[in-house]
């Protein structure tokens, strides 16, 4: 399980390392070209809800992953995150992403 650490909190968003991958990916691709955009998901069985994050240039991130490798990306995940990063209501994680990213190691 992988770590996306926002902003100057030191609580980390854990996201499985291949879904992590195909964030971290996108996020890089936005934010080079200066572009903000929305990050939501939804809480697990544990704590009902779900939280969305702005990112922007400025504000700190840092991705830290689990596996010491790096995790293969499956090119139509990337392309449907970008999209969904690129509109108004921004990159919504789900768990068929997470499904669909942990079929790309098998």
């Amino acid at each position: 399980m992988g770590a996306l650490f926002y902003g100057d909190g030191g609580t980390p968003i854990s996201l499985p390392d291949r879904l992590l991958a195909h964030v971290k990916v996108v996020t890089a691709t936005k934010l080079r070209r200066n572009e903000s955009f929305t990050l939501s998901w939804r809480h697990g069985d544990e704590q009902p809800g779900r939280t969305t994050i702005w990112l922007q240039p400025a504000i700190p991130l840092r991705f830290v992953f689990e596996s010491a490798e790096s995790e293969t990306l499956d090119p139509e995940l990337l392309t449907e995150l970008a999209h969904a990063a690129s509109s108004s209501g921004g990159m919504a994680l789900t768990l068929e992403h997470v499904r669909r990213a942990d079929v790309v190691a098998a």
